[in-house]
């Protein structure tokens, strides 16, 4: 993607990826209002309002990080149809018998819409992943995350006090078990599609 398409309000995920104080609270004063005022008039409460801003920022701030998010649309239109999207499937879930929402224009802006789903694909794959690597078998979770943590395998076999073979192969047969449950998943064939 070419710095001309990157819009200027990228300075807001730049912030969030540096963890800038400044950035995070210009979001909350600026963008949070609009979406606490969203959620309240869509069956909704304060402190659902609160919470669901800071689920959204937290997997802005992940993909920011593991991804590079490039934004190419207004922050604003983007954060709000984020937290539009997560409170309604978090209605549609619950199965709310009186559900008024009161629908706003987001944006005239159409590049939104790629950016959000970006976005909302990438959290459900790792909430996927994370759902999957509590269900793996604590060995498995033991050696994957020191693997994660450590340098190499060479300090991964130490710290676990095993046989540097051993690590790798069990690390192998880990990382396979992992993935055919990912990829089993009716989560993970919705996402193919």
């Amino acid at each position: 993607m070419s710095a001309s398409n990157i819009h200027e309000d990228q300075k807001y995920i730049d912030g969030l990826a540096q963890n800038n104080s400044f950035v995070i609270r210009a979001i909350y004063d600026k963008f949070a209002p609009k979406v606490i005022g969203y959620v309240c008039k869509n069956s909704g409460d304060r402190e659902q309002a609160e919470d669901l801003v800071q689920e959204v920022l937290l997997v802005i701030y992940d993909q920011a990080k593991t991804k590079n998010l490039q934004l190419t649309c207004p922050f604003d239109a983007y954060f709000f149809l984020l937290c539009k999207r997560k409170w309604l499937n978090i209605l549609k879930k619950s199965s709310l018998q009186e559900v008024t929402i009161n629908e706003e224009i987001v944006s005239a802006n159409e590049p939104v819409q790629e950016p959000v789903l970006e976005t909302e694909t990438f959290a459900t794959r790792q909430s996927l992943y994370e759902h999957m690597f509590q269900k793996i078998g604590d060995v498995c979770k033991e050696l994957l995350t020191k693997s994660f943590e450590l340098d190499s395998m060479e300090e991964v076999a130490k710290a676990l006090n095993v046989t540097y073979g051993y690590a790798r192969k069990k690390k192998s047969l880990c990382i396979g078990k992992l993935t055919k449950m990912i990829q089993e998943s009716p989560v993970y064939q919705n996402l193919k599609t």
